[in-house]
């Protein structure tokens, strides 16, 4: 089978902890209105930051990536567009009209993807280039996963924040068997070491649609993709193989992550 080509990146987040001032960031004036937007991926760190998650993604031998975004984000859309192309990519564009949660910012892409595998991302996070590409080369659905320890001893993530990402579970088979979005102390004890965070680093198949069209809000008021995946998983009985990984990943959800991440990717040159 050809490896994947197709990747959705989820653009349309609001940024809301990116919003917030902080005094102790040290950050330039352009990087200081880019944060004020709330739009992550376009903070500039030298180039916008979504510039390196796309040179990743061509490295890794994604040809097409289409960028979830809200009807508002014309800034993200002219500079992919007309002021900086990228040459190894080919971009798309889909329109999440509201901010309802992820999982329907992975139906809004549900053209794009057509009927084959494709890579689902964040786009506030720098994934390390043997995860994309250990997922371009299967031949079903599945999931890169992290270990948490090695994620607060080698990325720029605080172990506090840590603690509230999603954490799954995998059967004696290397398939996932349940993830936990908002994980309590007795979840942690009974999954053992070491404990695999989910970074939002997904191959799907067409039936994560249906399953995004099927689930109902969360208790927070959105449509979350760790629901829809455990409906794929429950109901229409798709099975997601794991691929863990010991490799950091850097993620840029405040003002407070810019200089750490900035000083992570300052040897690269970005070639999207």
């Amino acid at each position: 089978m050809d490896r994947i080509g197709k990747a959705v990146i989820m653009a349309r987040g609001l940024g809301t902890r990116m919003r917030k001032s902080d005094e102790s960031a040290v950050l330039s004036q352009d990087q200081i209105v880019a944060a004020g937007t709330g739009v992550k991926a376009m903070i500039p760190i030298g180039r916008p930051f979504l510039d390196y998650v796309l040179s990743g993604l061509a490295d890794a031998g994604y040809s097409d990536v289409c960028l979830v975004i809200g009807p508002e984000h014309q800034v993200m859309r002219n500079y992919y567009l007309e002021q900086a192309p990228p040459k190894r990519v080919r971009i798309h564009f889909a329109v999440q009209e509201e901010p309802l949660g992820t999982a329907d910012a992975v139906l809004a892409a549900k053209e794009f993807a057509g009927r084959g595998l494709f890579l689902v991302i964040n786009s506030d996070n720098y994934y390390p280039s043997e995860a994309l590409k250990a997922l371009g080369e299967l031949d079903q659905a599945g999931v890169a996963l992290f270990d948490r320890d090695r994620l607060v001893a080698e990325s720029n993530i605080p172990a506090d924040r840590i603690l509230k990402f999603a954490v799954a579970k995998q059967d004696e088979k290397g398939y996932l068997e349940h993830i936990y979005e908002k994980p309590d102390d007795n979840a942690i004890r009974e999954l053992g070491l070491p404990i695999l965070v989910s970074m939002n680093s997904w191959i799907f198949s067409p039936a994560i649609f249906e399953a995004c069209s099927s689930i109902r809000p969360s208790i927070r008021g959105e449509l979350e993709l760790t629901d829809a995946i455990q409906y794929s998983m429950d109901v229409l009985g798709e099975r997601y193989k794991v691929l863990a990984f010991r490799s950091p990943v850097l993620d840029l959800s405040s003002r407070s992550d810019i200089g750490a991440v900035a000083g992570r990717l300052r040897h690269l040159t970005p070639n999207p």
